[in-house]
């Protein structure tokens, strides 16, 4: 039995280790597998099909209506108008089909429309959502790269720490070192410690919040192609974007802009609902009774309708005349009109309601226009700051590792001090975080810039009148 346990035991681990994959992620393929896996863009994508049926709701309202009905009833009691003189038949049956065509309706005219620029939001929403995203996963890239690329700095560093312990510890057991310099270079390598732990779970943490954005499942590990120094030769022969950027493309005033030509529409719906509406209709009805049509019978049966000697002469009282099914077919047709005249000023005030909406869409996006502008200008700011600081940091980190090595040198040939060496260690290690901090700095400067431009993601719907008056610049 314990035989078979370990057996199985052996088959489930080989089976996980199986069912899990690693896959190696650019970041053009990162965007990809976000872009059509990641529940937002889905749900986007859901909401256009939506407005689909929305509008395909609103085309309904212009074609034909077409209804049936029957019914049967069987009289238990007979409606009399005297004592005695009951009428109606026993069984009634009837069926009916009417028919309605709208000629002229100018509220489903104005829904269509509307529609139409509902459909232009959700369009713009996936747009938006997809510039979002992407924004999300391209700094969560880099952020995993920086960390990655500080923690190998952090643990080549631990590793140059640790060697100059050594070399110290064999120097003091030699007399050749005192005992604080084995303690400070001791001291120097336990507080690397922690910076290295902490960089360890910001990869954890970048990881999950990246695979979070890219949809894929717990079994799939991954890990990213390249360094952050790939990076470094694109940066230095980029070009610095403009701060004067055209903003039509932004998702926030492209938002603002439909919402504004929404309410357009409503108010143009609020006026066509003044209109009279005109339609054309016809009905047919087929109905049936069984109604003798014999005044004998609705007289309860009595056969007194002459003399006494009349109904001796012809043999007795008459029997009432055979039941027999009586049908009617009508058919009418005819054109209908529908004029509002009072609606106790309840368009009237919606319509002004509408106009005071518009007004502040106007003031909001202006503040918005000034907002964009903000971040575009602290977004150039921080790419030309970079930059500068890449280029400065490269010259920086060559110069400390070429003091480091002076100072490895001279304490190593006793003409040095541990001060010197942890200092110029210390140097080194900040100026290659430095460099790598410049490099994310640049890279995700520009995916703001880019967000905030719109850039990569052009406008699928074309622009439609109605929008709010955009400024001068735009």
């Amino acid at each position: 039995m314990k035989k078979g346990i370990l057996t199985l035991l052996a088959l489930a681990t080989l089976s996980l280790a199986s069912s899990a994959k690693t896959i190696a992620l650019s970041l053009e393929k990162s965007l990809e597998i976000a872009l059509s896996d990641n529940p937002t863009i889905r749900v986007a994508d859901m909401e256009i099909e939506r407005q689909d049926w929305v509008r395909k709701q609103s085309v309904g309202n212009l074609l034909p209506n077409v209804s049936v009905s029957g019914q049967y009833s069987y009289s238990i009691v007979k409606q009399e108008m005297a004592k005695g003189l009951s009428f109606g038949a026993d069984n009634s049956v009837s069926a009916s089909a009417s028919l309605s065509l709208p000629l002229y309706v100018p509220t489903v005219y104005e829904t269509l429309k509307m529609n139409h620029t509902q459909m232009e939001q959700a369009v713009e929403s996936a747009r938006s959502s997809k510039i979002n995203l992407t924004n999300e996963v391209k700094k969560a890239y880099y952020n995993i790269l920086l960390a990655e690329q500080s923690l190998a700095v952090l643990k080549e560093s631990e590793a140059s720490i640790a060697k100059t312990v050594s070399n110290t510890k064999t120097m003091y057991e030699q007399g050749l070192a005192s005992e604080y310099d084995l303690l400070s270079a001791e001291v120097q390598l336990s507080n690397l410690r922690p910076s290295i732990v902490q960089m360890e779970n910001s990869i954890k943490a970048g990881k999950l919040l990246f695979r979070m954005y890219l949809g894929l499942p717990s079994t799939t590990d991954f890990t990213l192609t390249g360094t952050l120094d790939d990076f470094a030769d694109e940066v230095a022969v980029a070009t610095i974007p403009t701060n004067e950027v055209d903003f039509s493309n932004n998702a926030d005033l492209r938002a603002l802009d439909l919402q504004a030509k929404l309410l357009e529409h409503q108010l143009s719906l609020i006026n066509a609902s003044r209109l009279p509406t005109v339609a054309a209709f016809t009905n047919f009805i087929v109905s049936g009774n069984d109604n003798t049509m014999d005044f004998g019978s609705m007289m309860g049966g009595l056969g007194g309708g002459g003399a006494a000697g009349g109904g001796a002469a012809g043999g007795g009282t008459s029997s009432p005349k055979k039941s027999e099914w009586w049908w009617q077919n009508p058919l009418s047709a005819g054109i209908s009109i529908s004029i509002p005249l009072f609606s106790g000023g309840k368009n009237i005030n919606k319509a002004h309601e509408i106009r005071n909406t518009l007004g502040q869409l106007s003031l909001q996006r202006d503040y918005l226009r000034q907002s964009v502008g903000v971040q575009v200008e602290n977004a150039f700011n921080t790419i030309v700051a970079a930059r500068e600081k890449m280029t400065s940091n490269e010259i920086t980190v060559r110069q400390a590792q070429k003091a480091y090595e002076i100072a490895q040198v001279r304490y190593n040939a006793g003409t040095g001090t541990i001060l010197e060496l942890n200092s110029s260690e210390l140097s080194l290690t900040q100026a290659k975080l430095n460099y790598s901090q410049a490099i994310y700095d640049y890279l995700a400067a520009r995916a703001d810039y880019e967000k905030v431009i719109g850039l990569g993601f052009e406008i699928e719907t074309p622009a439609q009148e109605g929008q709010i008056e955009p400024t001068a610049q735009e």
